[in-house]
């Protein structure tokens, strides 16, 4: 794209019981940033899928970071690794390794204004991480959320139990796999794959299901760590702390089954109104995006809009 930016890949060491190096990467641009997003990735994905719009970012002086989760990109130690958190408390290794990422990027930066995006399986993250340390940045935005009922999430925990107990918390969940993912083609006519739900764009599918670091069958133990992500999201003593006046954008595909179509998402944004008390909450669903809203034919439209409410939030002046 021919944007004055610089590239810088690092580790960081994750809060596991193995010390894990945890695969990082800063998009900066030239001179100081105005302000920081730190990207926090999906299921089966990897953080430099968001390149194009980190780049994009750049261009407006907005410096970019983000981190590949265990058992995700260059992180996972080999393809054996792949969908495999860690032992012990994973849904909380996860967060912490995010908030210490945060801690590294803002000490270099100090002042900056600090924004988290959280996509898929990432904003189920981000959504834990507001409870513990929303009071250290000045926006999230929850990307490809969703909700699961109290009922179906007990029964999904006791599934991954009696696996794990019968194959091994490293056993390639298959039947999870197809219980959590086999109805999301539903509403799509003539699917050409398995993966048609991700995305419009028929381009991406095809990259997503080229890439070898994509697409891959979670462990039962990230199944596991998945679902307490979820779970703790029932929990109303760790939603009360979420900070009241933390500015919160829900955004979604109008066609995304996670968000149940944009009706779980709606879900999410009034209980976070009402329920909990949050000032500055706003919904935004993408007529006709399906999951990977930042993917979609037409992407550059959402970029704008992101980039408009992070200005607006960070009290930054208007640039084209």
């Amino acid at each position: 794209m021919g944007i004055a930016m610089r590239k810088e890949e690092f580790f960081i060491e994750s809060r596991d019981e193995r010390h894990t190096p945890v695969h990082c990467v800063k998009w900066e641009p030239q001179g100081e940033p105005v302000c920081i997003l730190q990207i926090v990735h999906g299921m089966a994905e990897y953080i430099e899928r968001y390149e194009r719009f980190a780049e994009w970012l750049c261009s407006r002086d907005v410096c970019v970071v983000g981190n590949d989760h265990l058992g995700h990109g260059k992180t996972a130690r080999g393809s054996e690794e792949l969908g495999y958190f860690c032992g012990e408390d994973p849904a909380t290794v996860v967060v912490r390794d995010v908030h210490r990422l945060k801690k590294t990027v803002q000490a270099q930066h100090p002042g900056v204004p600090f924004f988290l995006l959280g996509h898929s399986m990432g904003s189920f993250i981000v959504r834990n991480y507001i409870c513990r340390y929303g009071t250290g940045i000045q926006g999230a935005i929850l990307m490809g959320t969703g909700m699961t009922p109290r009922g179906l999430l007990a029964a999904s925990k006791l599934l991954a139990a009696v696996q794990s107990r019968i194959c091994g918390e490293r056993h390639a969940a298959k039947q999870m796999n197809r219980m959590a993912f086999g109805g999301y083609c539903k509403r799509i006519a003539n699917a050409r794959t398995p993966f048609d739900w991700l995305s419009v764009n028929r381009d991406n599918v095809s990259r997503y299901m080229e890439d070898p670091l994509c697409g891959f069958t979670f462990t039962v133990n990230g199944f596991q760590t998945l679902f307490e992500l979820i779970g703790r999201l029932h929990d109303r003593t760790l939603l009360g702390q979420m900070p009241g006046e933390l500015p919160v954008l829900l955004i979604s595909g109008t066609e995304d089954p996670v968000g149940e179509y944009g009706a779980a998402v709606k879900q999410v944004f009034e209980s976070f109104r009402g329920e909990y008390g949050m000032q500055d909450v706003t919904l935004q669903l993408v007529k006709n995006a399906r999951h990977e809203i930042l993917n979609e034919t037409g992407a550059e439209e959402t970029f704008a809009y992101l980039w408009d409410w992070i200005r607006s939030k960070a009290d930054l002046p208007e640039r084209s």
